[in-house]
């Protein structure tokens, strides 16, 4: 059995490409608010990009927020990628052991998601039960993109910023080879000083489009063994009227620009 960082990046080789595209759909602003028509919406962005996407982010909260029927919706979506794609739960979840061993059994092993985030703050134990899925991968929030990460992220302990040190965990704890970090495409001023920690795993890099993330930066990045996942979602997802024909004009375009890159 294979772990998931050969998984993964054997997936974006196939394709060419490090283009996560993150279906963050907010059915509010869809031409109707059903949850069946968001369903529908969703399926028809895969099939429309899934011939040169190698992942998928799906953002739990724009689905929790209708309850048992955007949950159904969840359930469908690894289904119907099929192993097309990889598929990643960003769902962010960090709790004690016991309480994360069922939040892995539920998104890891229950719905099929191939990775999921998670945060670190409650400490290694909580992490764990996530970890024990060698076929499955997480990914563990280092330095974000939003603007309050500089909050804690950024606090130095010991003289050392807090991000440094969760980096340098998850080396530690990478064992099975399953462990990657969330590193926010803004901090392009920190991506150097990341690289020197974790060269070798995969990073989830969300922040390009909207947030101003650079997409050369982050490319650079890559470590010899490591992996950039580059997120984008509004960006495409929104991309001109929204359309279909749109979406996989600007994942293309997306495309395009990282395979330059490589």
């Amino acid at each position: 059995m294979k772990n998931f960082n050969e998984i993964i990046k054997n997936k974006c080789l196939e394709k060419n490409n490090r283009l996560c595209i993150g279906l963050d759909l907010d059915n509010s602003k869809l031409i109707s608010n059903s949850l069946d028509y968001m369903q529908k919406f969703i399926f028809d962005i895969i099939e429309s990009t899934i011939d040169h996407c190698p992942i998928y982010k799906i953002n739990f909260a724009f689905y929790e927020k209708h309850g048992s029927k955007g949950y159904a919706i969840l359930e469908k979506i690894p289904e119907f990628i099929n192993s097309r794609a990889i598929t990643i739960a960003d769902a962010k979840r960090g709790d004690i052991g016991n309480s994360s061993k069922y939040y892995a059994d539920a998104i890891l092993k229950n719905l099929g998601y191939d990775s999921i985030t998670v945060s670190p703050y409650m400490g290694v134990d909580s992490i764990e039960p996530f970890m024990n899925y060698e076929n499955k991968g997480v990914f563990i929030l280092c330095l974000t993109s939003n603007k309050g990460s500089q909050d804690f992220q950024k606090l130095k302990i010991e003289n050392i910023e807090l991000y440094k040190k969760v980096a340098l965990l998850v080396n530690k704890c990478n064992v099975k080879n399953n462990l990657g970090i969330v590193v926010g495409a803004t901090n392009s001023d920190y991506l150097n000083q990341i690289n020197e920690i974790s060269p070798s795993i995969p990073w989830l890099m969300p922040g390009i489009g909207f947030q101003g993330g650079d997409l050369e930066e982050s490319i650079k990045s890559e470590g010899n063994e490591g992996l950039s996942i580059i997120n984008v979602s509004r960006g495409i997802i929104y991309h001109g009227s929204g359309s279909i024909e749109d979406i996989r004009k600007s994942s293309l375009e997306y495309t395009e620009k990282i395979r330059g890159l490589l």
